[in-house]
């Protein structure tokens, strides 16, 4: 215990429990133990104290862009590195943003480019835990695909978490962290894969996201790289049935009910709390509000058409309907539904034809259509990678793995539009100038939305952990 309590976050007091310990837990600017423990106490009564982003939606570009072919070209390096895609004018002073990007090159003017980003976890399962955690995987590189219950928790699910435990925090029947169109591997390889970095991990199951489905139409389709049917777009939430009737799933509820209310006659065990999140999870599967929301065919036709009817961009759009009914946290993945995508080893034509067009008009269009309805001044929206692409390619122009240096785009919550922040070196292999680190990205998502990244959970022993390990808010980026 006193290693944790030794351990140099910081609490919701602003000062560290080391410091406490050190002074003898009391007379610190009159400040006790006791005390600061109620200030943290404070930070789960009201768990976003001032935050500017009520909501954060993160897209999530499963395999790594390259930097070289998306936010940071490099027309001066030399030819076997720079590229073969040329850069084009934009509403950003000096920023080199890619010639299939004109949808976001024509509202760049709404997102900044951090060029920094920067990482040592080589690896997709791992890079993605760490990119939506902010911490790094227990597993090494490459000792793993899926996720363990020992993962760190997303910053989704501590939302979710401190959502929850607040005042009427489970009288909502809508969820406040959801994932869509899937779960990060259900499309790949049969569904073979639970990639790590969107679960509860050891904060438990009762704070995993609300999951949707889209299925395929076979094995080798890729519904993010053509128009998709109404019928397919039916965001189903993962584990029911569309086939079982409403009325049947709250006859089901009712007869469990008498069964638990029976068996509770027998137990001395108090499980108030677990029925508490039980009713919580059968609320959002049987709401009128959740589905509602669910249905992507109440948005006009227009507006779907400007976001594409591809799967990427009707995923952007089902994002901003979330939000607009109280979601404060929803991940949209771009998965790599062939093995590849922006896993671009074997070439460039993908990357090209399908990810890049797909990508810029479904998030140009999200940050037009959150703009246009007021709704950007209050919504994080970030877009990126688990790693970026190695600045030397093979001879078609496939790049592999480089987690050192890659590209983010963020925007909304007080960002300032229209600006980069980071440099790299002069082939995009590393950072020069004010690397972020996925601690650092978390670090700033918490202090956005009002969270003290300094901020302790309790794990599935009770024990208190950091919810953020030493990373520094990059509060540079907002106005």
């Amino acid at each position: 215990m006193f290693s944790i309590l030794n351990h140099p976050r910081r609490t919701g007091a602003g000062i560290s429990r080391r410091e406490l310990l050190t002074t003898g837990g009391a007379g610190l600017l009159g400040l006790t133990l006791p005390k600061v423990m109620q200030a943290e106490q404070q930070q789960l009564t009201d768990p976003f104290q001032g935050g500017r982003a009520k909501s954060v939606i993160f897209l999530f570009l499963f395999g790594g862009p390259s930097q070289l072919e998306t936010f940071d070209l490099k027309p001066e390096a030399p030819s076997e590195i720079r590229g073969p895609f040329q850069s084009i004018d934009c509403r950003t002073p000096g920023l080199l943003i890619s010639e299939h990007l004109p949808h976001l090159a024509n509202v760049s003017d709404k997102f900044s480019v951090i060029r920094s980003m920067t990482h040592t976890f080589n690896d997709h399962s791992g890079g993605g835990h760490y990119i939506q955690t902010g911490n790094r995987w227990h597993l090494p590189i490459g000792g793993g695909f899926d996720a363990t219950p020992k993962d760190w928790p997303s910053v989704g699910s501590v939302v979710e978490y401190l959502t929850q435990h607040a005042p009427g925090g489970l009288d909502r029947d809508l969820p406040n962290y959801s994932v869509v169109p899937n779960r990060l591997g259900r499309l790949q390889a049969g569904g073979r894969y639970m990639r790590p970095g969107e679960y509860a991990g050891w904060l438990g199951q009762a704070f995993n996201p609300l999951t949707t489905t889209v299925d395929q139409r076979d094995s080798t389709d890729n519904p993010y790289w053509r128009d998709c049917t109404d019928e397919e777009l039916d965001f189903q939430i993962e584990g029911l049935a569309p086939e079982v009737p409403l009325k049947t799933i709250r006859r089901r509820i009712s007869l469990l009910k008498h069964f638990d209310s029976m068996k509770r006659n027998f137990e001395k065990a108090d499980s108030e709390i677990f029925d508490q999140f039980r009713q919580r999870a059968l609320a959002l599967l049987t709401s009128d509000n959740t589905r509602n929301a669910l249905d992507i065919k109440k948005e006009p036709d227009q507006l779907r058409d400007q976001y594409g009817r591809h799967l990427f961009g009707q995923s952007c759009l089902m994002a901003r309907r979330l939000v607009e009914t109280g979601v404060k946290f929803v991940t949209v993945h771009y998965d790599c539904v062939d093995g590849y995508s922006w896993d671009s080893h074997r070439n460039s034509d993908d990357v090209q034809h399908h990810l890049l067009p797909t990508f810029d008009q479904g998030c140009a269009a999200l940050l037009s259509d959150l703009d246009q309805r007021g709704l950007l001044d209050e919504t994080l929206v970030i877009a990126m990678g688990e790693m970026g692409r190695t600045p030397k390619p093979n001879s078609t122009w496939g790049r592999g793995h480089w987690s050192q240096l890659f590209p983010a785009l963020i925007a909304g919550a007080g960002v300032q539009g229209g600006t980069t922040f980071g440099r790299s070196d002069r082939h995009a292999s590393k950072p020069v100038e004010h690397p972020v680190s996925p601690e650092d990205l978390a670090a700033t998502i918490y202090w956005a939305m009002g969270i003290d990244p300094g901020l302790m959970l309790p794990d599935s022993l009770n024990r208190p952990v950091p919810i953020n390990n030493g990373g520094t808010p990059v509060k540079k980026l907002f106005g």
